[in-house]
């Protein structure tokens, strides 16, 4: 039978004053998510558009320190935020050397002086440096060796991500951290998300407004949106060619004038070196530059002074992403098997004692050779995906 009480006399219904509804919010416990009055913030060490990032001390013990990244909660009309759920879910999945940990999620007490609403902390293992911020200072020096053991831990982190179906999306120094021991993570997951192959032949829709500017392979910046890995390996692309460069080697500063810049570096974008290019939704609409050819080995081979390692950065920026290498090839590429080995990068960590972060460095500028190229030095990309109100992708 139907129940008839009426909805007012529903023991459940009791409409709350704001003083109770007050009341129960400061004194709810979360059992799952501890206060962050346990850990004591040290420094600001990144700013972006995700928020803020903090050094910080465990308050229990004194030597261990963790990052705290704030989730932003402005826009929040729903509750907390899509897109940091997607990353803390992704984070939960990925347990591996080279990708960041983390720790837990932790939340301020919710209170009159922050209008009952909790702040909320992702907690991560503590990384000294970023790879953006080691690149900034002219004084830390990396050997052949040290360089192949940056990228081969960058293409582990790539090979274990990408296996479990995770794409990163957001690829630049900025975002690989190195511990003071050298070991290299991966990090800032905002922008992942899962992918699969195409379900019963339709293709995946994800939205192409992803990856920081300079990095942004041409699939993307040509409208694709049945994209995967190789997005992820043109970042790799970039990232190798900036450890010898120093600094970020295509900076436009729009969409056009960044596929102005791949095609004078890696040659025209055609049909004929990219099957099915012309049958991208920005293909004619944007200016194509003409018989440019490819000048990838000739215009880095200045300062990637080893044959192999111009050949496997060659191979990281094709055009087409049917043909660009994937991390599993690239690993067994002659460049990492060939002397001098990768060899551990502790060592000459341990002469640079202070932290090193984008964040805290000076804008680094164009190297010599490429100036003419480049966008006018000290500017910071950023990604559009989050100032883009356009399509966005669901949470998986």
């Amino acid at each position: 039978m139907q129940n008839t009480t009426p909805r007012e006399n529903h023991p459940h219904s009791v409409t709350m004053s704001v003083k109770e509804k007050e009341r129960y919010i400061e004194n709810f416990q979360f059992p799952y998510c501890d206060e962050s009055t346990k850990y004591e913030k040290v420094a600001k060490i990144g700013q972006g558009t995700f928020g803020e990032v903090f050094k910080a001390r465990d308050k229990s013990n004194a030597k261990k320190f963790v990052a705290l990244k704030k989730v932003l909660m402005d826009n929040e009309k729903e509750g907390f935020p899509i897109t940091a759920l997607r990353e803390i879910r992704i984070l939960q999945l990925l347990k591996h050397e080279n990708v960041v940990n983390l720790i837990e999620i932790c939340r301020t007490k919710a209170t009159q002086n922050n209008r009952y609403r909790s702040t909320f902390y992702l907690v991560f293992d503590f990384c000294e440096h970023d790879l953006a911020g080691l690149l900034s200072n002219v004084n830390v020096k990396f050997s052949l060796g040290e360089i192949k053991k940056v990228m081969q831990q960058l293409l582990n982190g790539l090979y274990y991500i990408h296996s479990n179906k995770i794409l990163h999306r957001d690829m630049k120094a900025a975002n690989v951290l190195i511990t003071k021991n050298g070991v290299l993570k991966l990090a800032d997951f905002g922008l992942a998300r899962a992918f699969s192959a195409n379900k019963n032949g339709i293709p995946n829709r994800f939205t192409n407004r992803v990856v920081t500017l300079w990095y942004r392979p041409p699939e993307l910046l040509l409208g694709e949106r049945n994209y995967g890995p190789p997005v992820d390996l043109w970042g790799a692309g970039c990232i190798m060619a900036e450890m010898w460069t120093r600094s970020p080697i295509m900076q436009g500063n729009s969409e056009q004038q960044q596929l102005t810049l791949i095609s004078q570096l890696c040659g025209s974008i055609t049909p004929a070196v990219w099957p099915g290019v012309e049958n991208l939704d920005l293909y004619k609409k944007m200016e194509l530059p003409q018989q440019q050819k490819r000048k990838v080995k000739e215009r880095l081979k200045y300062y990637l002074k080893d044959p192999y390692a111009c050949d496997l950065l060659d191979k990281l920026l094709i055009l087409d992403p049917s043909k660009r290498v994937d991390s599993d090839t690239a690993l067994n590429h002659d460049f990492f098997w060939t002397d001098p080995m990768p060899c551990d990068l502790g060592k000459m960590l341990a002469n640079h004692t202070q932290s090193m972060f984008e964040y805290l460095a000076p804008p680094r500028r164009p190297p010599q050779h490429m100036r003419a190229h480049h966008q006018i030095p000290g500017a910071r990309p950023t990604t559009s995906a989050v100032q883009d109100n356009g399509y966005q992708d669901r949470v998986f």
